[in-house]
Order: C-alpha cells, then structure tokens, then sequence
C-alpha cells in the first residue's frame, strides 16, 4: 500500500516537530513547512495526498494557502485552529477546508480526523447500499431535478448542460441530498454519513458546505428547514 503523503504548514516549532512525529509514528509521510508560502512551495513541488494547515501562519495565512490550494487541486484540507469559536474557521472552510481540528489536540484525534477525510476521498462516489439509479429518461446512474444532473457512477454533476466542479466532499454531500429529494437531512445525520463522524461534530461544518455548494448548483436547490436541517428541492 503506498504510503500517505502529509503537506504540514505550522510556524511554531515545538506543535511542528511534535505533531510530524506523532504522525510519522503512526506511517504517515510528513513535509512540514513554517510558513505559507513554503507550504505552497511545497505542495505544488511534491503533490501531498492531505494538507494540513495552520490558520495563523507567517508569509501567506492559512486561510489564503487553503484558498491557493484550492485554486489547483481537490486534495482534502483540514485546518489547525487554536479557537474553536474563531471567525477564522469558518473563513478556512468557506476557503475550501473540508475539515478543521481545535489546537490544543491529542494525536490520535488528528490522526482519527485525517483517516476519516483519506476514507470519503478515496470513495467519494455512489450511493450507499449499491444499486444504479434511472431518471424518467431511463438513462441508469444518472438524478435529474430540473436542469440539474447527478451522475452517482461517473461522479459528476451538470447544470443546464454544463459541467459543475464539486470537491469530493461537495460531491458527497450532494449524492446525499441527491438520492433522499424532499427528505429533510438533519446536521448531525450529514456530519455522520458525510464526514464519517461517529460522534457529535460541530455543525458549522455542515453550514458552510451547504452554502458552497448552493453557490455550484444554485441558491434555491436546498432548502434550509429551520431546526430540522436541509433538503433537496425535488
């Protein structure tokens, strides 16, 4: 099995060091990097398979390397942040971030957070439990609501014939929407069946993901049912 490569951006040297041997312990390949504009070096020099980013880093902030990155690739990106309740959380996922850890962190947790992202983007694509889906044009794998299509085999998504690039875990979010139209989805039922968490994540996660993703394929397409959750307009 090839190993997983890690890009590592954090300016504070003991969290650096500390955090790569954590992750090398655990057979992860580590680039770390202090500074943003190193980390873009880097990244665009080695091709990591997971990026992981501190928000406050000098050169090139980790809200702008995530949005660079971004910019280029569909690798995941979890950001590092030492405030939960920080503003800049939610800049990093409306940046591109799928995911973000709180600093202080335990390793194991980090290292639990990174596998769980590695899972959905090695399998990002069809719905859960097998099966092709048919639209009333009878054309197999394939959702149509409206202009929209949702192809659940070749994992992409049309709008009014045009191709719409989604990050897989844009595309994943979407292929839950997708196959329960008109159901309403709570949070807590995405952040398990989206971002493989087994255990109550913070629902801003969701929040932010939903909105880049209405901002792909359409305002209107999801509905928010306040105090319930979301649902794909049928």
């Amino acid at each position: 099995m090839a190993e997983t490569h890690v890009l590592f951006v954090e300016d504070d040297d003991v969290i650096r060091e500390a955090t790569t041997l954590a992750l090398e312990r655990d057979g992860f390949v580590v680039t770390a990097m202090p500074d943003g504009l190193s980390g873009l070096e880097s990244f665009r020099a080695d091709r990591p398979d997971i990026a992981l980013l501190d928000v406050m880093v000098p050169g090139m902030d980790g809200v702008s390397l995530c949005r660079r990155i971004r910019d280029e690739s569909t690798v995941p990106v979890i950001m590092l942040s030492a405030r939960a309740d920080s503003i800049d959380v939610v800049l990093g996922l409306e940046a591109g971030a799928d995911d973000y850890v709180t600093k202080p962190f335990d390793g194991s947790v980090l290292v639990a957070r990174i596998r769980a992202v590695l899972r959905r983007f090695g399998h990002a694509g069809g719905p859960q439990g097998g099966g092709s889906e048919e639209d009333a044009s009878g054309e197999r794998g394939v959702l149509a609501f409206g202009d929209l299509e949702v192809d659940t085999e070749g994992m992409e998504v049309r709008k009014a014939g045009a191709s719409v690039a989604l990050t897989p875990t844009e595309m994943r979010l979407l292929l839950e929407f997708s196959t329960s139209p008109g159901t309403v989805l709570s949070r807590d039922r995405l952040l398990e069946r989206v971002w493989d968490y087994d255990w109550g994540g913070d629902t801003r996660v969701v929040d932010v993901h939903v909105q880049r993703l209405r901002t792909k394929i359409g305002q209107d397409r999801i509905e928010t049912v306040r105090g319930f959750g979301y649902k794909l307009k049928a």
